[in-house]
């Protein structure tokens, strides 16, 4: 009855590092997904905004960081700022302009980062170009609203959530998408933090997987290793086999402990 209990208990564990490692097989595989992809769009040629956009200004998945061309002007006068981004070292601002395509959509353009000053919010931010200009940007998709809730000052915002940037600075703000600045023409007077491009470390998934694999292996070697001692010693104790003997001191240690105790008297 308590061999069949091992083998139960057993039996769950192995169940349970299953789904560990087909968990960390999805997340491998969901990872090589991400990286093909970046590896597919980020150095395409630029297109037209209009082009994958389209009227409903919806991004597809399989566009992002896709490049694409903006011809119009900067908004300068709806630019935000979203704070605590991790750059060079430090929490950064990244400076957000909404940018008005001669299409008619409205793109919001993050064009790069600054660091904060000595009161944590920016000395000066950078202006972006005056009138007619043009900018290639990558597609990514909007931000979550922070889960704990946490909000911004006036004219910062805590992360690119593009409704709420949206109903800040302008209501015909596209909602799926955003730009992150790759070149503009005319290049603005101060330039901005450039962006790192994204690893493509496919990360410990595949790994983690194949140990939990052999953890459910080794649940079952346990158990038969206990259930085996078991059937052992039941056979010694019926007299089915011999009693082990414990294993006799090595003569050498005996005759060091003898030696040790005839030096301390």
């Amino acid at each position: 009855m308590r061999w069949g209990v091992y083998v139960l208990v057993a039996i769950g564990f192995a169940i349970a590092c299953v789904f560990l490692s087909q968990w960390q097989f999805d997340r491998n595989e969901s990872r090589a997904e991400q990286i093909a992809l970046v590896e597919r769009n980020y150095d395409a040629d630029p297109v037209p905004v209009a082009d994958l956009l389209g009227t409903d200004g919806a991004l597809q998945p399989a566009d992002e960081w896709h490049p694409v061309l903006l011809r119009g002007e900067y908004l300068a006068d709806e630019q935000v700022l979203v704070r605590n981004r991790p750059h060079g070292g430090t929490s950064a601002f990244e400076v957000l302009v909404p940018f008005r395509d001669e299409s008619g959509l409205v793109l919001l353009v993050d064009r790069g980062w600054i660091s904060p000053g000595e009161d944590a919010s920016p000395k000066s931010v950078p202006a972006p170009p005056d009138g007619e200009s043009s900018a290639v940007v990558r597609l990514r998709p909007g931000e979550r609203l922070p889960a704990s809730g946490r909000g911004a000052p006036e004219g910062q915002v805590p992360t690119i959530h593009l409704p709420t940037i949206a109903d800040l600075v302008n209501p015909a703000l596209t909602t799926s998408a955003y730009g992150q600045l790759v070149s503009e023409e005319p290049a603005a007077q101060a330039a901005l933090g450039g962006f790192a491009s994204p690893t493509d470390d496919p990360g410990p998934h595949l790994s983690y997987a194949i140990q939990w694999i052999l953890f459910a292996v080794m649940g079952f070697a346990f158990i038969g290793y206990v259930i085996r001692i078991e059937i052992v010693k039941a056979k010694e104790d019926a007299g089915e086999l011999p009693k082990r003997q414990p294993r006799r001191r090595d003569r050498d240690a005996a005759d060091e402990d003898a030696l040790l105790d005839a030096v301390q008297r």
